[in-house]
């Protein structure tokens, strides 16, 4: 087998591309940096420039599938043209490669692609399925909305669709994790507002998992990428000081002097979004870390271990 990958060097992808060798799933992969093209059997690059409405359409060649990840990075500060670039970056790739295969005579039956869980509605009490239809009508709702409708296209060139939003990716070689050890290694450490906004979490081996079985087994349809427990931003908070062996003495951080310093990219540490996994469960996944602890654990002790042991 042969997929093709949009995103392979972020954070993700590099975990998905792992993942893909260890099970003899050759990589084509797409990159907007021509240095990082490389030219083995098992990982081939091909340049593209979604912007430019550029792509070297070798890529799809020997392709039975897609893993489609490519997007601009959320977590920077988001000025009016970074937004666009945040919503352009997500809906050109996508009709970029919709439109290089309408014209090629391709093999590829499957797409799975990125998605998000902020297209679910801010809530400290809702409990949220792939079912529920309302949509958020904040800036990241909205732009999941469009980008899922644009992935939707694939179908017109005969390629079954399967979306997976993805939560809170815990990961010990960047992202989300690594920001949060940073204050609480040095006991500045503090939870957000009031701290029962919900974090549905996931360990980046499971997330990766997750794309690779939806592959294997050529479901379509929406699956959430998060854990089966999510938890409030408190409880967040306090595990990792906990693994990390740090007190938490400081009080909470108010919204509104996060809303100064990040604008309005606050929300994502202030949106509450408890997300279901049961319908990916249902398909027979089994999730390698359930709870937060644990998966704390395995990704902390890897990096972490010689700077905090007693």
């Amino acid at each position: 087998m042969r997929v093709l990958i949009t995103g392979a060097t972020g954070l993700i992808g590099k975990e998905i591309v792992k993942l893909c060798h260890e099970n003899e799933i050759k990589v084509n992969y797409l990159t907007t940096s021509k240095s990082k093209i490389e030219n083995t059997e098992n990982y081939q690059g091909f340049y593209w420039n979604p912007g430019k409405k550029e792509i070297d359409t070798a890529c799809f060649k020997g392709v039975d599938a897609i893993i489609h990840l490519a997007g601009a990075s959320v977590s920077k500060r988001w000025t009016p043209s970074y937004k666009k670039e945040i919503l352009n970056s997500r809906t050109e790739s996508t009709q970029l490669l919709i439109d290089n295969l309408k014209g090629e005579n391709h093999q590829i039956k499957q797409v799975v692609s990125a998605s998000a869980i902020g297209i679910y509605p801010d809530s400290l009490t809702n409990y949220y399925d792939q079912s529920f239809n309302q949509i958020s009508d904040s800036f990241l709702g909205q732009v999941v909305k469009v980008w899922e409708a644009v992935v939707d296209g694939f179908a017109e060139v005969g390629v079954s669709v399967a979306k997976i939003r993805i939560g809170l990716v815990l990961s010990n070689k960047g992202g989300a994790l690594v920001e949060l050890v940073k204050p609480i290694k040095y006991g500045l450490g503090a939870a957000f507002g009031s701290g029962k906004q919900w974090q549905s979490w996931i360990h980046i081996t499971d997330l990766a998992n997750i794309f690779l079985y939806v592959l294997q087994h050529q479901l379509t349809g929406v699956y959430n990428g998060v854990a089966p427990n999510p938890v409030s931003n408190t409880e967040l908070t306090k595990t990792v000081a906990g693994v990390l062996k740090k007190p938490l003495v400081l009080p909470n951080i108010p919204k509104l002097f996060m809303k100064l310093i990040l604008g309005e990219m606050h929300i994502l540490l202030f949106e509450s979004q408890r997300v279901s996994s049961k319908k990916i469960q249902d398909k027979g996944f089994d999730f390698k870390f359930n709870y937060l602890e644990p998966a704390l654990r395995d990704l902390l002790n890897l990096r972490f271990t010689k700077v905090y042991r007693h």
